[in-house]
């Protein structure tokens, strides 16, 4: 299952990538690892560009996000906690 935010607020007032993992993992019983997969993996399918990013590999796009947690779960199972390190966005890398 692909997890996602639109953050828009007409229609998805929603904008935390980690509520909408908590959400996941609440309300649908998905694991960490579902959750985690359903923000990468699965959400680049429900785009169509599994072929160019969700996933850390040569060739692919590397957006992604380094956060400060002892374990994954962490990133599921806190609200409110914003424990960003870094990310590295079309190539700039900003920290939290």
């Amino acid at each position: 299952m692909a997890l996602a935010t639109d953050c828009n607020p007409g229609t998805s007032p929603l904008c935390s990538l980690l509520l909408t993992m908590n959400m996941g993992a609440v309300l649908w019983g998905m694991t960490v690892r579902e959750c985690l997969d359903g923000v990468t993996v699965h959400a680049a399918r429900a785009l169509g560009l599994q072929g160019e990013t969700g996933r850390l590999a040569p060739g692919l796009s590397a957006d992604f996000s380094v956060w400060e947690v002892e374990r994954p779960s962490q990133l599921v199972g806190r609200l409110g906690l914003t424990p960003l390190h870094m990310r590295v966005f079309e190539g700039a890398v900003t920290h939290g």
